[in-house]
């Protein structure tokens, strides 16, 4: 167990890697982070923090010698980084699962490999493979690069063969590749947090329902509107799929649902989730503090559910809006509306800058009123972006 007062080591620096310093700190941690962009929000909260290159070796000495414990935010974080430092620190998650889960080859063949349902796929290893590989399979088609992308980035959907032979021509020689795979007939998207400690107990969180907008998370519903025994059979999924991973740390499990309740993996995040935000309102105790339980050695707890939520992800100008009246005003003044802004200082398309969370006690109610909360942000970036 690490105790209270020691230092936790946090590489990363994002929204998920502030509310993960809060959480700790409440906890009685100090929290250094790691991250060279100077205007990453963590730093803000932080005991400590450093902003040098992750190559920096003054910098790497620096996080060896002061933390007890490390964990990170963001799972491209460079493996050969986390794999220097685990020499010397405990790591949770460690360098084996964070190169396992950075390049989508691996990570579906560990799955499939381990009797894990999937999204049927093939390796792309260079861009003349493209056609070949396409021909094994049938189309609709995901491509998306093997490592990186995010949100929707580096992927492309092909629904005919013209647009295949475009691809391939557009495509650059990459070190790792690409995957092609199946566009999945879901019927909902859904996700499931969960925790796993050097023990090998798990705990789980309620399964989400998410709705996306151009790759990006737009809307998340909890719980999901599914049915008891399904709920009850994504969570014994996700406690197997971490004792395969042997994984320590929070992690997030998407999946796709389809008819007659079959589910497909469709990817693991190693660290919170933007689908879990809603803990930070409706949770006992966050995923951000259950993080920090698992890495440090606490007691896990079985969350408790306060109310039903529903969290809106506020994106790109939106948020400025958000910072100005009336806005502010309007969102401010409706019951049970809880307003996160990141305090990103550059607004880019897209980017997430902010979150906001409905709680009550009617499902249906609260998807109703984040709707109408979802079309006064787009209407309002729409309005911005033609000024």
């Amino acid at each position: 167990m690490i105790p209270a007062g020691e230092q936790i080591g946090l590489l990363g620096g994002g929204q998920l890697g502030t509310f993960f310093t809060i959480a700790a700190k409440r906890l009685g941690y100090q929290v250094m982070v790691w991250d060279p962009d100077p205007r990453a929000p963590a730093h803000a909260w932080a005991d400590t923090s450093l902003k040098s290159d992750f190559q920096n070796p003054a910098a790497l000495q620096t996080f060896l010698n002061k933390n007890a414990v490390i964990t990170f935010e963001w799972e491209n974080i460079p493996v050969d980084l986390v794999t220097k430092i685990e020499a010397k620190r405990p790591v949770y998650p460690g360098s084996d699962i964070l190169s396992l889960l950075q390049n989508r080859i691996q990570e579906k063949t560990f799955l499939s490999s381990h009797g894990f349902p999937v999204t049927p796929y093939r390796a792309v290893l260079k861009p003349e493979d493209l056609k070949k590989q396409v021909k094994q399979m049938n189309l609709p088609l995901i491509c998306k690069t093997a490592t990186a992308g995010y949100d929707g980035q580096g992927q492309w959907r092909l629904t005919n063969t013209s647009e295949v032979g475009s691809l391939m021509n557009t495509l650059e020689p990459r070190k790792t590749g690409w995957v092609i795979e199946q566009v999945a007939p879901f019927i909902k998207e859904l996700s499931i947090l969960a925790a796993r400690n050097a023990s090998g107990e798990v705990v789980t969180y309620p399964v989400t329902e998410n709705s996306h907008e151009r790759g990006i998370l737009r809307l998340c519903r909890i719980p999901a509107e599914i049915a008891t025994a399904l709920s009850e059979k994504i969570s014994t999924l996700a406690v197997d799929v971490l004792s395969a991973l042997q994984g320590v740390g929070l992690f997030c499990i998407e999946l796709f649902l389809l008819e007659n309740d079959e589910l497909l993996i469709n990817e693991i995040a190693p660290r919170p989730h933007n689908s879990g935000h809603y803990t930070l309102d409706v949770a006992s105790p966050s995923q951000y503090e259950q993080q920090v339980r698992a890495i440090c050695g606490l007691p896990l707890q079985k969350p408790v559910i306060l109310s039903p939520a529903v969290m809106v992800n506020v994106l790109g100008s939106e948020i400025s809006a958000l910072r100005k009246n009336p806005l502010r005003q309007k969102l401010l003044s409706m019951t049970g509306v809880s307003l996160y802004d990141y305090r990103k200082e550059e607004i880019k398309d897209r980017r997430k800058m902010g979150h906001v969370t409905l709680i009550g006690s009617d499902p249906n109610a609260l998807l109703a009123r984040a709707e109408e909360v979802r079309e006064i942000l787009e209407k309002t970036q729409n309005q911005i972006n033609r000024c």
